[in-house]
């Protein structure tokens, strides 16, 4: 279980790149590494590191390693189904990735992981990149209003409810059937009783 938040205030950056997939967020060959070890060091590894595994400087994550929200290009972490790309994101310290769109399989795994995969039309997240490329800027991303503000402005924001329960309470899928128990008890009693000859004597 992840820690449930509501609002989130951070730096946000600009990783103006189209499609980044799940092996750019995390390379394969660091996948054996234990998660307790964290995989944070290894988010965009090959983006972030030369050759000889220096830092590039001019790279946006390592000229501000404190920020937690990303905004990026169309089609966010397709590609494989790799949940560990999402663990390399919250690693980091990210906690929302604003783009146009994501891939189906990272958007479910992050809400499961508190990460905040945040939708907006490809015309808003074009506006606020432009207004990143020349510096970071402090955001703050409302779940119960629907609201990122960014830059003095304002950008509403649809979720899905059971994205925002997830979300707000740290839940993952687990928890939130765990939640509904005494749903499911009642409505398994009520379906026994209306039809009992589909029940095993």
């Amino acid at each position: 279980m992840s820690a449930g938040w509501t609002h989130h205030s951070g730096t946000a950056v600009a990783l103006d790149l189209e499609s980044v997939d799940t092996d750019q967020l995390i390379p394969a060959r660091f996948m054996s590494v234990p998660r307790v070890q964290g995989y944070g060091p290894y988010l965009l590894h090959d983006l972030r590191y030369d050759g000889a595994g220096q830092k590039l400087p001019d790279f946006v994550l390592n000229r501000h390693e404190g920020a937690s929200i990303l905004v990026a290009r169309r089609n966010f972490g397709s590609g494989s189904s790799r949940e560990a790309a999402v663990y390399a994101l919250v690693d980091f310290g990210m906690r929302v990735v604003v783009a146009p769109s994501f891939g189906d399989i990272f958007s479910a795994n992050a809400v499961n992981n508190g990460l905040l995969p945040l939708a907006l039309p490809e015309a808003d997240v074009d506006q606020i990149l432009a207004m990143l490329v020349a510096q970071p800027a402090e955001a703050r991303v409302d779940l119960q209003a629907g609201n990122l503000r960014i830059c003095g402005r304002d950008y509403a924001f649809q979720l899905p409810q059971v994205w925002r329960e997830k979300l707000m309470n740290g839940w993952d899928d687990i928890d939130l059937t765990t939640a509904r128990a005494p749903q499911i008890a009642a409505y398994k009693t009520a379906r026994r009783a209306s039809t009992p000859w589909v029940w095993p004597s």
